[in-house]
């Protein structure tokens, strides 16, 4: 039977891989006026003062399901003028869930007058053969590599314990739910539903600038489709795992070596050349020469040299450090990554479970920063972890099975060369530190009267730790409220506080 072009046109789509398509389509907008808007685009890729002269990379490493940071970063000192380990471990030790404080690993934090603090003790060396690798991310700490920005969390607007008991300060909507935080922390805001991520509008602010000749788009994630990763008229790239080698991600289905298939492949790009007087035509025949580009730079890839754990997280980097090493081939200056790890919702069996975590996330980020070592760019890729929310720093459950709820402000962790030096950031809370008073029902606490459970009031928004990682990777101070809508509401002496001086100034 007879096949008109359309018919024809249709089912060669379909013989391609959803990663293809994924790609080909999401690259340019979809075929669609969006998709235009590159073929009119008028922009130089010659203009040597627009393309960045060097590489950056952000990957976001999401904890899914609302990690417990008041057991990774944890007080380790006596001082007492501010928390220290006797009043954590008075919260947390009766159900069992205080970590002993010989087995934290310490690290001297300068922003705290010198105070100890440790991290979780998954975060170090572990016995030999767990997994594959037995190193964490405790050294890089000492090494000057590894930062926390402290009690950082969804808000609307700064707010305080009073102003929330009070209702005087919008809050952030639907509040320790677990869609909703996950929702605004990737969408950059707070006051109403997003449908574009953070990262996703930073490729559409960026991504003809930064990535004029790119094959791929700016933006991957190796998790799936995520809000965070989603613009208005740019999409992600989603691949597999390193489970997956990057010769395959891309490789259509349907166009092998079998006659058939050699016919099939040739007639599909003979019409790709026809009607490209149209618009949209000639705008889908763009996406996939791009889509075929990419793939044919995929199939020379290198292969990275240092050993990843196997697991979920390590594959998930292991992918995103070989993308990363076949930048020059891609034709890409600027790319922001996300990555997951779930297990994070930890309402019972929180001792094991985190442990376990823990060592995942620590040897996991280890492994990636040594591979950027090893690729000659530490200073020019970033991690950080993003979650939900951290959890009630009192726990439910028995000491058998002890666990803890949905709380809010949170210690997220920032890893690379490109941090201003290892250190605790953010905005001072009721106790003139970035480190909450771990006291329930009183300072920093949101919850009130008998039922408190110490769900702390974050001190830093959201918003103003994904604009300090915003303005490294190079979005101009002018442009941060098209990233981020509400960081007006954030400001200092200085004006908008889109910097809390965690990384290092951008490149100019």
């Amino acid at each position: 039977m007879k096949q008109n072009r359309r018919e024809f046109l249709t089912k060669s789509c379909a013989a391609l891989s959803m990663g293809a398509l994924a790609t080909q389509m999401g690259h340019f907008g979809l075929m669609t006026a969006q998709a235009q808007k590159r073929i009119d685009a008028k922009f130089d890729v010659n203009d040597a003062q627009l393309v960045p002269s060097d590489y950056r990379a952000l990957v976001c490493v999401f904890l899914s399901g609302g990690n417990d940071s008041n057991n990774m970063v944890v007080p380790n000192h006596s001082d007492a003028t501010i928390s220290n380990y006797s009043i954590y471990n008075t919260a947390r030790t009766t159900q069992g869930l205080a970590i002993p404080q010989a087995s934290l690993l310490p690290i001297t934090v300068p922003r705290m007058g010198g105070l100890t603090y440790g991290l979780h003790p998954g975060l170090g060396i572990q016995p030999a053969g767990t997994n594959i690798v037995n190193n964490g991310i405790h050294e890089l700490w000492g090494l000057g590599k590894l930062a926390v920005v402290a009690n950082v969390g969804t808000l609307v607007a700064p707010m305080t314990r009073t102003t929330y008991l009070n209702n005087t300060i919008k809050k952030p909507y639907q509040l320790f739910s677990h869609s909703d935080q996950t929702n605004q922390y990737q969408g950059g805001r707070s006051d109403v539903t997003s449908f574009t991520g953070w990262a996703g509008r930073v490729a559409d602010l960026r991504n003809m600038t930064d990535n004029p000749s790119g094959l791929i788009p700016m933006v991957t994630s190796i998790a799936g489709a995520q809000l965070f990763t989603n613009g208005q008229t740019s999409l992600p790239m989603a691949i597999n795992d390193a489970g997956t080698s990057l010769a395959n991600v891309l490789n259509p289905a349907g166009f092998g070596s079998t006659a058939a298939e050699i016919a099939r492949k040739t007639s599909f790009n003979g019409l790709r050349g026809l009607d490209l007087s149209s618009n949209v035509v000639a705008a889908a025949s763009h996406i996939m020469d791009s889509a075929i580009a990419a793939n044919t730079a995929l199939q020379t890839s290198q292969e990275v040299t240092v050993t990843f754990p196997n697991t979920g997280l390590g594959r998930q980097l292991k992918q995103v450090a070989r993308l990363i090493k076949t930048r020059a081939g891609l034709g890409i200056n600027r790319q922001v990554f996300y990555v997951q790890i779930g297990g994070f919702d930890t309402h019972n069996f929180q001792i094991g479970d985190q442990a376990n975590l823990m060592v995942q996330i620590g040897q996991a980020m280890r492994a990636f920063y040594e591979e950027m070592v090893a690729q000659g760019i530490p200073d020019k890729v970033t991690q950080f972890t993003m979650a939900d929310f951290s959890r009630t720093l009192g726990p439910n459950g028995t000491v058998a099975d002890a666990g803890t709820d949905h709380g809010w402000g949170s210690h997220q962790f920032v890893l690379g060369g490109g941090i201003t030096a290892a250190d605790f950031y953010g905005m001072n809370g009721s106790n003139g530190t970035p480190f909450p008073q771990l006291v329930v029902n009183s300072a920093d606490d949101s919850d009130n009267g008998s039922g408190a459970r110490g769900r702390f009031v974050p001190a830093t928004g959201a918003d103003q730790y994904a604009a300090t990682l915003a303005r490294w990777f190079g979005v101009a101070s002018s442009d941060m409220t098209t990233i981020l809508p509400k960081i007006a509401n954030f400001t200092n002496s200085g004006g908008i506080n889109t910097n809390l001086g965690f990384m290092q100034p951008p490149a100019p």
